[in-house]
């Protein structure tokens, strides 16, 4: 995902006397006790173009996606807030949805803004619909690529639906058939129940004359893809009118009234709620989010070893909680508001530490975002694990949230290349990148230093224990067990 070059700072306490205090000639920003840049456009940003609407707002849901930082765009703010707030005072609740393609078998924490935003949709009394989109995944969303996507067969899309859902779970409350239903059950909802079915000459007859190429080339999403060098395939421009097609299915299915996505969809949201109006005469809204980078301009969620999944067979809990541990002191704050659900007060006082003292708060961060996705059980092991690693206390402190791979004990008589450990655990992403890890010096196993690219770990290493901890730099470690 990209990002905006210009960032704007938002008040955790928003008001219309904390703005008109801070009005600048034409135009205004809003600034918090807080340094914490929300990265956005300033010449699009909702907190900017529409601040004395959303000083406004009363649903509980778009103050919290406000002050939290969470919003970039939205249609019609003020019939939306009244929309949502009718929905509650008649006891009901707004539905709203947010699409995820299924083109791995994991969400990575790039997606997580998104799964955030439908849980502060949920506990503020709406309803969420999670969208699988096992339809599209077969066209493939050309938003921010360089070339097209590779084409999925229908059976690594079941596989990969499979692996993305579970996540939510984690974050959503769903519809039990055991449980009475409550209004704001989440749903979970596959397009490839009605795009598969669909015929090709009857769906552009009913809905084709409803775009323009002309606007469609208007977009910013596609305007960047026209200037790569890879061609832009006609399968991938259909992208954006399945996408608002959905939107529109929805509404007729669900009663969805909200999209929601990152800025980069914003094009393909406007075309689903213009759809929604002239085929059905209905009000629909879309509503953003910026795309998140770090401090350093840098796409959150990539690191050098790889994307950050959110799947625990794809990375450990303890590779998670050192992902946030590890952030920039910079984004620390800025990501307290959006990657947990501390109170407000609470980051604000963590806002204040300075020095070697903002470690605190990357540890507060690490344990409130590794707690919401895999619970707080794991929170004494890893914490006792960092504790031993590298707080090097004697004891028996605990290696259990470690990454961990077996071996066999008769492998070790020959010895097994501490380049195949290092990549089957994940410490690297190559064997290239584990001779490099050698030769810097960043390679260890236990607290000695691994000098022979070519070395191997044998039956000897484990002295009178049945496990050894390979290293990689001083943050990454990883357990080989004898079996």
């Amino acid at each position: 995902m990209a990002m905006m070059a210009s960032t704007i700072r938002i008040s955790t306490a928003f008001t219309p006397k904390s703005i008109n205090r801070r009005v600048v000639s034409n135009s205004f920003r809003v600034f918090s006790t807080i340094e914490d840049p929300i990265v956005a456009d300033a010449s699009s940003s909702i907190y900017e173009e529409q601040a004395e609407a959303l000083a406004k707002v009363e649903s509980p849901f778009l103050q919290i996606m406000r002050d939290r930082g969470f919003l970039h765009q939205c249609t019609n703010l003020e019939e939306l807030d009244k929309n949502m707030m009718d929905k509650q005072n008649e006891g009901g609740a707004l539905a709203a949805y947010l699409g995820f393609d299924a083109t791995a078998d994991s969400l990575h924490v790039g997606s997580l803004l998104q799964i955030m935003i439908l849980r502060h949709l949920q506990k503020s009394g709406h309803k969420p619909i999670v969208l699988i989109g096992g339809g599209t995944s077969k066209v493939g969303d050309p938003t921010g690529k360089d070339e097209s996507r590779k084409l999925l067969d229908d059976e690594m899309i079941l596989k990969n639906t499979q692996g993305i859902s579970k996540v939510f779970e984690k974050f959503l409350t769903f519809e039990d058939e055991n449980e009475e239903k409550a209004a704001t059950d989440a749903i979970m909802v596959n397009n490839d129940d009605w795009l598969s079915s669909l015929k090709y000459l009857e769906f552009l007859r009913d809905y084709g004359t409803q775009f323009t190429v002309n606007r469609m080339l208007s977009f910013e999403s596609v305007k960047q893809r026209l200037t790569r060098e890879a061609p832009f395939s006609f399968l991938e421009f259909n992208y954006m009118i399945l996408q608002a097609y959905d939107f529109l299915e929805l509404s007729r299915r669900y009663d969805a009234k909200l999209q929601l996505g990152g800025s980069d969809q914003w094009g393909n949201i406007i075309s689903g709620t213009e759809l929604g109006r002239r085929c059905d005469g209905t009000q629909l809204f879309g509503l953003t989010a910026p795309l998140i980078t770090t401090s350093d301009g840098k796409k959150m969620g990539k690191t050098a070893n790889g994307a950050v999944w959110l799947n625990a067979d794809r990375l450990s809990e303890y590779d998670y909680w050192q992902f946030w541990r590890n952030t920039a002191d910079d984004d620390v704050i800025r990501f307290a508001k959006l990657f947990t659900e501390l109170p407000l007060e609470e980051i604000e006082e963590l806002s204040k530490l300075k020095g070697a003292d903002i470690n605190k708060a990357k540890i507060v961060l690490a344990n409130e975002a590794t707690a919401l996705l895999h619970g707080r059980d794991c929170l004494q092991t890893i914490n006792e694990t960092v504790d031993n690693m590298f707080k090097k206390k004697a004891g028996s402190a605990s290696t259990e949230s470690l990454p961990r791979i077996f071996v066999a004990e008769g492998d070790l008589a020959d010895g097994v290349k501490f380049l195949d450990l290092f990549l089957e655990l994940k410490l690297a992403n190559s064997k290239k990148e584990a001779r490099r890890l050698i030769q810097g010096g960043g390679a260890k196993l236990g607290e000695e230093k691994i000098t022979d690219e070519n070395g191997t770990l044998t039956l000897a290493d484990f002295e009178d224990g049945k496990e050894v901890i390979l290293r990689a730099g001083k943050k990454r470690a990883g357990v080989v067990e004898m079996q």
